[in-house]
């Protein structure tokens, strides 16, 4: 089994009762993989939708995509 597919499956996920310090982050190297190692990236507004923004992480060197994001709006705010 790959990475990917154990982080998607929930395997490293460990949930807890109390609120999480951190209620957003934002990368800042990712891994790519025409490059080979981890490089650092922009962030780009990709997609605005009713439940949030999705963004894109872009390598800073070949603009290789290297991964997304989706900030969730609070739902109470959205009417």
């Amino acid at each position: 089994m790959d990475m990917k597919s154990l982080l998607k499956s929930g395997a490293f996920v460990q949930e807890s009762a109390k609120p999480s310090m951190f209620k957003e982050l934002d990368a800042t190297e990712l891994y790519c993989p025409k490059c080979g190692q981890a490089v650092p990236v922009q962030k780009r507004l990709l997609l605005v939708l009713p439940d949030g923004d999705k963004y894109e992480y872009r390598c800073a060197f070949c603009a290789e995509s290297v991964g997304t994001k989706m900030d969730r709006r609070d739902q109470s705010i959205v009417r």
